[in-house]
This record gives structure tokens, sequence and C-alpha cells, in this order.
């Protein structure tokens, strides 16, 4: 909410409340304040254009009809006083879902640029559609620049063309809502240095890359490039190669009730989804201004839930990954029993607040006992799952501060991308014997390097 948007809002609902309780002062009051109101109304209209500010126009129109005309009767003041009171009350849902929800600024010494990929692997079918379809995979590229541009993408795949839910939320809250990313698009790759790390990042099961912009902005600030990727038809929302909007299908059988059949599945097909992003970072001719500037020989992975395993299955089965991190993942199929040897990274959010399952526990530590390189674990005290995620700050922050007083997770979603982002640098990077002193240096984060 800017500094317009709130002395609007809330200069209208004290001259509401004014007329309400206090008709007479109201009433002299609202002669001076209601025309400049309304200009500044009519302003967030035509500049913003916020569908959330609906209430607001039938309340100044009611506060107007009520000062304008003389209303005779006790039972009809009555009626408009208690209008404007509901108006009023209606006119407050911005305050509680922002209009439009502001992202932590990056916190690395580099702007960050972006550029989408709508890249089409010839080599698979499609598991969810028709069989002459091809698979498509959307990535969207997030680097370190030295310039901005101006021009950004929008936040969602598929804008116009939203389900009813995204990743629980309505869709009606996306559909037209401005969201800063902090990143521009049509800017080259920072020359500060010749190449760059690369780290592919899979996003949680039915979450859209977009839901995780705070995190990789973030990440690719301090020196990355990081590739968030969609997984089509498991995404809540995509836009294919071809201008499809493809959104979430979900065929879980009869006989597979707890669906773990269903998400190893969905598991395979991701991990060759980062496995084709592998293959197509090859190919200088269709990465755009990423050419020539990224170090294949230095890419890790991560993914935050569904997300996580899928980081940690591509490290299994593609030795050109040197590292994987999961963060709050529970795995499936055999990866429990794999005795991987590279690095893995676990962040995890507060087992009490979270409420981790028994097949993530007991997945977790296979992997861990069986890992045959360095391997460290962290959980985030009063961080909750979707603390990896843009999710919470689709609620305004005093709603926030209610809600995790009832449901825990108290730490703020800022805090514990930054803390994981920390943790994350030096692994990514190889430099193994410094993630414990990270993880030192933040609050309230227990764990450690893992024994071997």
């Amino acid at each position: 909410m800017s500094v317009i948007d709130a002395v609007v809002l809330f200069a209208s609902v004290a001259l509401a409340i004014t007329l309400v309780a206090a008709p007479r002062i109201g009433r002299r009051v609202a002669p001076f304040a209601l025309p400049v109101l309304i200009i500044g109304a009519l302003l967030l209209w035509v500049l913003e254009g916020y569908w959330h500010w609906w209430p607001l126009y039938p309340l100044l129109a009611l506060m107007f009809a009520f000062v304008v005309t003389d209303v005779a009767g006790t039972r009809r003041r009555a009626w408009f006083r208690a209008g404007i009171g509901v108006l009023a009350a209606v006119s407050i849902l911005p305050w509680t879902v922002p209009p439009s929800p502001e992202l932590p600024a990056p916190t690395g010494p580099y702007a960050v640029g972006s550029e989408i990929f709508r890249w089409v692997d010839e080599r698979r079918p499609e598991p969810v559609t028709a069989a002459e379809d091809r698979r498509n995979v959307v990535v969207q590229a997030w680097y370190p620049t030295e310039l901005t541009s101006g021009r950004q993408w929008v936040y969602l795949d598929g804008q116009d063309s939203l389900p009813s839910r995204v990743s629980g939320i309505p869709g009606f809250l996306l559909s037209d809502t401005i969201i800063d990313t902090h990143a521009t698009a049509d800017v080259p790759v920072s020359p500060a240095r010749e190449h760059w790390p690369v780290v592919l990042f899979s996003p949680g099961y039915g979450a859209p890359r977009a839901f995780y912009s705070g995190l990789i902005a973030d990440l690719a600030s301090r020196g990355f490039v990081v590739l968030a990727i969609d997984h089509p038809y498991e995404s809540a929302v995509t836009e294919l190669a071809d201008g499809t909007v493809a959104t979430t299908v979900e065929n879980i059988a009869a006989d597979d009730p707890d669906a773990i059949r269903y998400m190893t599945e969905r598991l395979e097909t991701r991990t060759a989804d980062l496995r084709f992003v592998l293959d197509q970072l090859a190919r200088p001719e269709v990465i755009g201004p990423l050419a020539g500037h990224v170090d294949l020989g230095n890419a890790t992975a991560i993914g935050h839930s569904l997300g996580g395993a899928a980081a940690l299955s591509a490290l299994a089965a593609d030795p050109r990954l040197t590292a994987a991190a999961n963060l709050d993942g529970t795995l499936y199929g055999d990866l429990p029993e794999r005795a991987l040897d590279r690095p893995v990274l676990l962040l995890e959010s507060d087992h009490e607040v979270t409420g981790h399952s028994q097949r993530y526990l007991d997945g977790n530590r296979g992997v861990l006992e069986r890992l045959r390189a360095p391997g460290f674990r962290y959980e985030f005290g009063d961080a909750d799952h979707f603390g990896f995620t843009d999710v919470p700050r689709f609620l305004a922050a005093p709603v926030r501060f209610v809600v995790t007083r009832f449901a825990g997770g108290s730490r703020p979603a800022a805090d514990t991308q930054r803390t994981a982002n920390d943790i994350l640098t030096p692994f990514l990077l190889g430099r193994t014997t410094e993630v414990a002193a990270a993880a030192a240096d933040h609050a309230g984060v227990t764990g450690g390097p893992v024994p071997r």
C-alpha cells in the first residue's frame, strides 16, 4: 500500500465514521474533504487500476448523496448511515489483502536482469496430454547485471487467463496485480566476471515459479544465474511456447489414495525437466543474453517442497550437477535409498510449526545417512513451510501478524528467504567450510554438518 493509497483510504473511512457517529460534524467537514477524496480516488483508479479499491467508490458516492441531499425522516437517515458504515468496513479490505504485494529488495551487490524461455523438448511426449504433444519446459532466468531497463515481465504467466485458484490463492486477487520483482528485462549479463555459477530452481507442487521471486531475485543479485523452472500441467498456471495457458491437471488413480505413485511420477518428470534445462544451457543459440556467460562446470540445483526432492533427484541422475539443496521437500520413489556422492544441504522450516510428515522425516534422514559427501541440515525456528515463498506477502503486515500468533510461523518470510540465501551462497559456490559460519550468524537456526 502506497502513501497515497493509505491517505485516501483512511481519510475516507475516517470521514465515514464521523458521518455515522457525529453526523453534524461530518456534514460540516464533508464539503471540504469529499472533493479532495473523490479526486484522489479517481487518480488511484486511473494510475493504478486496482480493482481492490472498488468499495471506496460507492462509499464516496453515498457520502456525497448524504451530504448534498436533505435526508428527511429518522428511518431514511438511519439507512444512509448504516450503508455508509457497511461500505466503510468493506473498504478496509485492501488493508488486509494489499493491492500490490511488496517483495523485499535484493541484498546482493548486483542489479538483476531477467529473461523468459519457453522451450520444447522434442524427445519427450507430454505425459499428461495427447501423445503427439511434446514436453514444454518454461524457464525464467534471473542473472546479475549492471543495468536496468525499466521494463519488467509480468509476475505471473497467463495473467489474463488465470484459473479460479493459483496454489490456494483466489485467482481474482492476482488478475490485476502489479508486483515489482526488482528485475528488469532486456539487459545484458554483468561483465564483472566471464562466467557465472548456475543454479536450477524447481518450485513446490502446484506453485508457479513466480511465487519464489523474492528468494530468487536476491540469490541472483549475489552473483548467480538462477533458472526458475515451471513444470507445465503441474504448476498452477504456465504459458507454453505456442501461447497455450496450461493449468494443473491431477490424474490420481483410485488405487493410489495417498498419491505416492502419482507424486513419484511427477518427480520423475521434474527430474527430466531439470536435465533438459542443463542440455539447453550448452546451446548458445537458445539462451539469449546468457550465451557465453554461464559456468557449466559449476551448476547446482535447489528447490522447495517437491522442487527440493526434484533437486536431489536431478543430482542423483546427472553428474553435471555439483551439489543440491532441498528446502522442506518430501522425497518419493527410491530417492531416500540413494547414496549421493556430492554435497547436499537440507533447509527446513520449524518442525512444530509445519508438522512434517513421517515420510518427510524418514526420507531426508535416509539420504543424509547414506551421503558420501559433505552434508548439512538446518532448521529455521518459527518459520513455516510457505516462508520460503512470496505467498505471505499477499496478506498485509497486520494480518500476517495476527495469523502467525494463532497459526504459528512468526518468522517473517523476508527473514526466512534472506537466511536461506545466506546459507545457500557459500554452499552453492562449493565453499562448504563456510556454511556453518553462515548459519551461525542467524538467530533461531539450529543444526549443522551431518556426521560422516
